[in-house]
């Protein structure tokens, strides 16, 4: 499955009005997951089965829970059972449509 996820505090911030640091510790947790990731600058994206993917959410969220009183979490789930490599399979295939295309 492919997960596209967002976690940040809500309600408490540097004083600068950033929540990178929170946000960082939740990356941290993605990257040592060992599963495929990526992150841009508004979610970071994860495959893998279904547990193992909820559990590194639910890590995620509770690092930054752990600065934090409350939390924001969005999350956007593409469950395709039998299918993997997805995290860079459906942008190649979107590319090469538009490749075509040209």
């Amino acid at each position: 499955m492919l997960v596209a996820f967002s976690v940040a505090p809500s309600g408490t911030a540097d004083a600068d009005g950033s929540v990178g640091r929170a946000v960082a510790e939740a990356i941290r947790i993605v990257r040592e997951s060992g599963l495929p990731n990526r992150t841009t600058s508004m979610f970071t994206e994860l495959e893998g089965e279904w547990d193992e993917v909820m559990a590194v959410v639910k890590a995620a969220t509770e690092a930054v829970a752990a600065s934090s009183p409350r939390v924001s979490l969005v999350l956007k789930a593409d469950y395709r059972p039998g299918h993997t490599g997805e995290l860079d399979g459906k942008i190649e295939r979107v590319e090469r449509l538009l490749a075509e295309g040209e």
